[in-house]
């Protein structure tokens, strides 16, 4: 495995600074266990980790010894999502020696919600998001595309990308980002995405929500894999999969509390009334989606008009926004918008000052004027409060198309920052 630097090493360093407890959460595999190593490195530590029997046993038995094992340094606990009862104990330990770098705690899934958990260590701890490799970590770069998308209108310079076809684009969009195997062999990482699947949901996912019926989980996944990016009803799913309507939601939920799906939501801001409320729901791996699906490049390039390509494309560009939120200079929401009548925006990015950057994904290489309707019509309904409104297509030309708007290549989400 090849050892990349984690562009959220500085900020959970900073955190570490400032912070009793650091929690990095994310999903398995995807490097949590070894930034936690780094960050620990050159400081009083001691490591342990809940996937092992004894640790687990020792922190449920006792978990207020446990949690007060290493007074003086820095305690790291790995999984400990596994022994949830242990954040009580946690928080009490804090309190008792409240000081930064206390303690780092990993989790593979979401301490919030997870059962058995009763502390959200609020106003204690801080959390950091990990995720598999961002392309600009494979391209080694600390890349910040919000950042640049508020820059636009100030002048940012607009960079044709030669050295990427629609046909890598679409590549990349089924490409994994975890660590083990992000520049394996497709059938490779095939494999052993389908075992991973398999593994977190008939252990962790299971665990983690209690639901009584954890066999539902992986066709629910692989029906959200077929229709990535899309809105999630309810009413389908239970139709699709022969599950009961008021069931589903607590099973989306056991797939997002293991961070196995990303939840998309809605963002209307009093618009309109006829603002539609429902998220949008994708695989936070590319390459899960495409293995679960059984996607190729081939197929998807030979297939210009599929609904398949446009959501994975979607799907691919949701994760690389949403990774870099973790280190990007602009603090901001994402969400999407549609109303009743067929407007939609597949991406608003919303800063705590309410200022929106709205985009539009297109799997296509060439782009049209009819491609920014929707980006026209959230300009105009809230005025200056628009900064930018992109469609990132998959043709080479970086382009003005009129009042604050622009056609810009994928690849420019990671080759600016």
């Amino acid at each position: 495995m090849v050892m990349l630097h984690r562009n959220a090493t500085e900020i959970a360093l900073e955190t570490l600074e400032s912070s009793p407890i650091t929690v990095i959460s994310g999903a398995r595999q995807v490097g949590k266990s070894t930034l936690m190593q780094q960050l620990v490195h050159d400081r009083p530590s001691r490591m342990v980790s809940l996937d092992s029997a004894v640790d687990r046993a020792a922190a449920l038995r006792d978990p207020d010894a446990f949690a007060a094992q290493f007074p003086d340094g820095t305690l790291a606990i790995d999984e400990v999502q596994r022994a949830p009862e242990l954040l009580i104990a946690i928080k009490q330990a804090t309190d008792q020696a409240r000081r930064p770098g206390r303690f780092i705690l990993t989790g593979s899934a979401d301490l919030l919600t997870v059962r058995g958990g009763q502390e959200s260590l609020a106003g204690r701890a801080q959390t950091i998001a990990l995720d598999g490799f961002s392309r600009g970590e494979i391209e080694e770069r600390v890349e910040d595309f919000a950042d640049y998308c508020w820059s636009l209108p100030h002048g940012a310079a607009l960079n044709d990308i030669d050295d990427l076809s629609r046909r890598d684009y679409i590549e990349l969009s089924i490409r994994s980002a975890f660590p083990e195997i992000h520049d394996s062999s497709a059938r490779v990482q095939g494999r052993w995405l389908r075992n991973y699947a398999e593994r977190v949901l008939s252990k962790d996912a299971a665990e983690v929500s209690g639901i009584q019926h954890p066999d539902r989980l992986s066709p629910l996944l692989r029906l959200l894999a077929a229709e990535n990016a899309s809105e999630f009803v309810a009413a389908h799913v239970s139709r699709q999969l022969d599950i009961p309507a008021r069931s589903v939601p607590a099973y989306l939920r056991a797939l997002r509390d293991v961070f196995l799906v990303r939840e998309l939501p809605s963002w209307g801001n009093n618009l309109s009334k006829r603002v539609v409320s429902k998220p949008k729901v994708s695989l936070a791996d590319p390459g899960l989606a495409g293995a679960l699906v059984g996607a190729d490049a081939d197929g998807l390039e030979r297939d210009i008009s599929s609904t398949l390509t446009g959501g994975l494309v979607e799907g691919f560009v949701v994760s690389e926004i949403a990774k870099q939120r973790t280190w990007s200079s602009r603090d901001f929401d994402l969400s999407h918008y549609r109303d009743s009548i067929g407007r939609e925006v597949d991406l608003v990015l919303e800063s705590p000052r309410r200022e929106v950057v709205a985009i539009e994904v297109k799997a296509t290489s060439s782009i049209t004027g009819r491609h920014f309707r929707g980006l026209d019509f959230l300009r105009d309904e809230i005025g200056e409060r628009f900064v930018a409104g992109i469609v990132l297509y998959t043709g080479r030309r970086a382009l003005s198309f009129g009042d604050r708007l622009w056609a810009l290549p994928i690849g420019t989400m990671w080759r600016h920052g």
